[in-house]
């Protein structure tokens, strides 16, 4: 609970006498002032003047932006580092699916001072996994640029999969494009062509099957992600094995035609939607 005071007693006292008294009695049980906050911001001291600045009162009228960091009191950046360090490990063991309230009871924090520093999930996944989205991209730029194309390709999916064994919450941002805000669509778009050239290099050397599309590593993903949730608890590196049964299937002489086309990007993005709970 935030450092801070109720509506003045005075006013409460009045409210029996109004006929919108169950509306604002509400109002005046759900409503906190944070004094810390009035404080930093040099406005009225409510204690002494009345005037209030209320810290939360639903999430979805938050709409404040995301706190420069350098710019932050050493108690405001330690409470902000100990959000994105909770967060960090419950997205990695649950999923991204972890709730703001766990978040912030792990870290022993409000919820009012979580939203001020993270308007929305979205921008804690962007804090939280901003240093595996530039690994992955140094990955995808390892593999487009490789000598063997083959081994850039495999080598790309192995290691993104072995991150994906170690964070949930990566694996969950990866599946779909429905999680992250801004560093997440910058990884995204920087990645799309350079998967696109990884394939197509492969494809031009003559190891990877011609008929495989950037679109289909979705798929990919998908169906290893799966086998990691699946044996994780019983077998945590199975996924190796899965990994090497598809690989052996997408070589192009073992290639055979397929029954289905590749999906578009269209119905790609339509399926990821349909993927979110």
């Amino acid at each position: 609970m935030t450092e801070g005071v109720r509506v003045p007693a005075v006013f409460a006292a009045v409210m029996p006498l109004l006929p919108v008294w169950p509306k604002l009695k509400a109002v005046a049980d759900t409503v906190v002032y944070d004094t810390r906050i009035v404080a930093e911001h040099g406005l009225a001291d409510p204690t002494r003047t009345g005037a209030y600045a209320p810290v939360i009162w639903h999430t979805s009228m938050v709409t404040s932006s995301p706190v420069d960091v350098k710019t932050l009191r050493s108690d405001a950046r330690r409470n902000r580092e100990r959000l994105v360090a909770s967060a960090r490990e419950l997205f990695a063991e649950g999923g991204l699916d972890v709730s703001v309230e766990e978040i912030t009871q792990h870290a022993g924090l409000g919820m009012g001072t979580l939203y001020r520093h993270f308007p929305t999930k979205e921008e804690l996944i962007d804090a939280v996994l901003g240093d595996a989205f530039a690994e992955l991209v140094q990955l995808a730029e390892r593999a487009a640029a490789a000598e063997d194309a083959w081994t850039g390709f495999t080598g790309f999916l192995e290691q993104t999969l072995a991150l994906h064994a170690t964070n949930r919450g990566l694996k969950d941002v990866l599946s779909s494009r429905e999680h992250g805000c801004k560093r997440a669509q910058a990884m995204r778009a920087r990645m799309r062509p350079l998967l696109g050239q990884m394939v197509e290099r492969a494809q031009e050397q003559g190891a990877l099957r011609s008929d495989f599309a950037a679109e289909d590593l979705s798929l990919v993903f998908w169906t290893a992600g799966g086998v990691i949730e699946t044996t994780a608890a019983v077998a945590p590196h199975y996924w190796r094995r899965y990994l090497g049964l598809l690989l052996d299937g997408l070589r192009a002489e073992a290639a055979t035609p397929l029954p289905e086309p590749a999906l578009t990007k269209a119905q790609l993005a339509h399926a990821a939607r349909r993927r979110q709970p």
